[in-house]
């Protein structure tokens, strides 16, 4: 039975029993075990992040008078939700007449599973790669654009766009035409679907025309979009810890304050190949235009704003660093610098750099606590409050200390409540209470002199 392999999947957390059963199954299916070769296939499906059944609730069965495990029909019934040519009750029903040509081992520990896209067998695409790397069984990596700290980099120069660096998730959205309805899917950074964003999905569905023909009337050739496109940017709701809470939840999600910031956008065919060779100037020409014609129509859904400079010139500098103070006291994480004339490539790149000026701030030591782990028995955090700016600020401190630090604070530990503590932090950030905090506070030192 193909439910066996994971089974035996299962049987350990160990990652070398993982790819021991893999390479068995592997080496099974050379032999032309068709239970291997099922096992493979549909792990290939259920982990391959461009695949999407477009169902969400599929229900396991208690009892089943079939032990017919048709297969193949099963792998026919994916490629049919797959290429949306069952959709809605249709699909649900086929599901259900699926389940019931099932036992209740194959369908609830497999099938089921597969539909789900969550096997809960304790191993991950990369695992899978590890073993069948240029089988047919191989999944394809999903990757985006990912920023490098702009500290002491050569590329610091020339023109380049800023943007406020938003405190929110980041998704991607995937949009392409499929038999009967746009197929619309947020992904988050690293491939995995969010359920919890279906407002997005609804409104970039609906005007999924307007984008293509937006797309055809610009300058740019942008006529590949025809055949799907990519918008990459960042969800962001009225709170990050609210944001995240429910980003994955899977019952009582209340996400449709949560808005789409979108920075950039692609073919889908590019976004799939790793690589994007149009310009930033040209992608954000285009996003501009969306923006004023099309995303204005949509209540959840807007393009990040692009400030041009040039880092050759004094001035330039200048006003980045002017630009990066006002986008923290506005609320933001920090910046973001990107080089006009860059592609857009799946991977860790200095065309794209984040900024984050750092501010300090003096609180009143009013408490301290011990550490846990190896710093038990020695500082663990300094409790710190006061007023900054008008602001009433209440933190726990709890890095910046070296060892010695921790041990002789502690000790001492009743002659420092009360000091002047100076705190290198992000930002001041506000909590749901009204009450302020310090976003990543570390400790510099004491001021006695204050």
């Amino acid at each position: 039975m193909s439910a066996s392999w994971i089974a035996k999947l299962k049987e350990s957390d160990s990652r070398l029993h993982k790819e021991d059963v893999l390479q068995q199954a592997l080496e099974a299916s050379a032999l032309g075990s068709t239970n291997a070769i099922t096992f493979l296939k549909l792990i290939h499906k259920c982990y391959n992040p461009y695949i999407t059944f477009g169902v969400r609730q599929v229900p396991s069965i208690l009892d089943t008078l079939s032990d017919e495990n048709p297969w193949e029909d099963f792998i026919d019934l994916l490629e049919a939700l797959e290429d949306r040519k069952l959709t809605g009750k249709v699909a649900e029903d086929a599901i259900d007449e699926m389940s019931s040509r099932f036992s209740v081992e194959e369908w609830n520990n497999f099938c089921a599973p597969v539909i789900r896209r969550d096997l809960r067998a304790g191993i991950s695409s990369k695992t899978i790669n590890k073993i069948c790397k240029k089988t047919e069984y191989e999944i394809p990596v999903f990757g985006c654009q990912l920023a490098t700290n702009s500290e002491n980099r050569p590329e610091m120069i020339g023109k380049m766009y800023l943007e406020p660096k938003l405190d929110g998730v980041r998704v991607i959205v995937e949009a392409q035409k499929k038999p009967g309805e746009i197929a619309v899917t947020c992904f988050s950074r690293n491939g995995k679907i969010f359920e919890n964003f279906g407002h997005i999905e609804d409104q970039i569905a609906l005007y999924y025309a307007d984008i293509i023909s937006c797309a055809g009337k610009n300058n740019i050739n942008f006529t590949s979009l025809r055949d799907g496109f990519v918008l990459d940017g960042e969800v962001v709701g009225k709170s990050f810890q609210q944001l995240m809470r429910q980003a994955r939840r899977k019952e009582n999600v209340n996400a449709d304050d949560c808005v789409f910031h979108v920075f950039d956008l692609m073919p889908k065919s590019a976004f799939r190949e790793g690589h994007y060779n149009a310009q930033l100037y040209k992608r954000v020409e285009l996003l501009k235009s969306l923006d004023k014609n099309v995303f204005s129509k949509m209540p959840s859904v807007e393009a990040v704003p692009q400030t041009e400079v040039d880092l050759d010139t004094q001035e330039g500098k200048e006003f980045l660093d002017d630009y990066a103070k006002e986008q923290v006291a506005a609320g933001y994480e920090g910046i973001m610098i990107k080089s006009v004339g860059a592609p857009y490539e799946c991977k860790r790149n200095t065309f794209w750099m984040k900024y984050k000026p750092t501010i300090t701030v003096d609180l009143q030591v009013v408490g301290v606590e011990e550490g846990t782990g190896r710093n038990k028995d020695r500082l663990g955090a300094l409790i710190c409050a006061g007023n900054d700016h008008g602001k009433e600020i209440k933190v726990n401190v709890g890095s910046g200390f070296s060892d010695l630090n921790r041990d002789e604070y502690w000790k001492d530990r009743q002659y420092i409540v009360g000091r002047t503590a100076e705190i290198l932090c992000d930002s001041v950030s506000q909590n749901q209470d009204g009450t302020y905090s310090l976003r990543f506070p570390r400790f510099i030192r004491f001021r006695d002199d204050k």
